[in-house]
């Protein structure tokens, strides 16, 4: 049996990140991809000109109905936009059951866009963090939620324990958006820190990487990997997808997810 995997989570009409690169990202990993459109974006390598939200039972209903026919081995969430859909999406990933949940808190786009409604950030801490096997927040995503700067490792370690209080099992702060040659994401599991470094790459085509990097940890997951292994696995391949990224569009053209073919 092939494993599955659900993304729930935002369109992206330039197919640079959301569902999209989610979906090419399980396909190139060797997992079924599905997917629970929350919001359709109106976006390409430039910015988003346009966000409209589908009605949070729409999202409820499509979980459900692929949980109850298909199953679904790991999931993960991406742009939740407002408090309802947020809610929605927590009591299905409680009501299906769903185990194996990464949750990348998507709060802004790659053009600095927001993607997520300021009185929604309470919600999705304090009712979809606690459902997260993993969390994968970027810099200034972590900073959000936390309430102070980060500026280097000893911040994202205690960003790291900030977050792991909200309830998920393990934390990924990326580090991508610090300076320096070397990119360290910073892992906590609640007793232990682990590093991932992955070299900085000169390119302005990194559009999609938060949405690649969780979904490539999802699919991971869905083949039956621990974590932390899924997790550095997903780093490999992200690190490659940069090297190789496209120049596509006038803007932050995409990541290469099908570098390995």
């Amino acid at each position: 049996m092939i494993p599955k995997a659900l993304t729930i989570a935002g369109s992206d009409s330039g197919g640079g990140a959301g569902i999209q690169a989610d979906l090419k990202t399980f396909t190139v990993l060797g997992v079924y991809g599905m997917t629970a459109i929350t919001s359709i974006t109106v976006q390409n390598t430039v910015g988003v000109f346009g966000v409209y939200d589908l009605p949070a039972h729409v999202v409820y209903n499509q979980i459900k109905v692929v949980v109850e026919d298909i199953g679904v081995d790991a999931a993960k969430t991406g742009m939740l936009s407002s408090e309802e859909i947020i809610k929605a999406v927590s009591k299905a990933i409680k009501d299906f059951r769903i185990e194996n949940l990464v949750v990348d808190p998507v709060m802004r786009a790659k053009s600095g866009d927001s993607l997520l409604a300021p009185s929604a950030k309470e919600t999705l801490i304090k009712e979809l963090l606690p459902l997260a096997l993993v969390a994968t927040p970027n810099i200034p995503e972590a900073q959000e939620m936390c309430g102070f700067e980060i500026k280097g490792l000893e911040d994202m370690e205690k960003a790291c324990k900030v977050i792991y209080s909200f309830g998920p099992s393990y934390v990924v702060v990326k580090g991508g958006h610090l300076e320096g040659d070397k990119k360290v994401d910073v892992v906590y599991d609640g007793k232990s820190f682990h590093y991932l470094e992955g070299k900085y790459v000169l390119t302005k085509n990194t559009h999609g990487t938060g949405c690649t990097f969780s979904s490539a940890i999802t699919a991971f997951l869905a083949k039956g990997e621990e974590p932390l292994e899924a997790i550095r696995k997903a780093k490999h391949y992200l690190q490659s997808a940069i090297e190789k990224s496209l120049d596509i569009g006038h803007g932050h053209g995409p990541l290469n997810h099908m570098w390995m073919l």
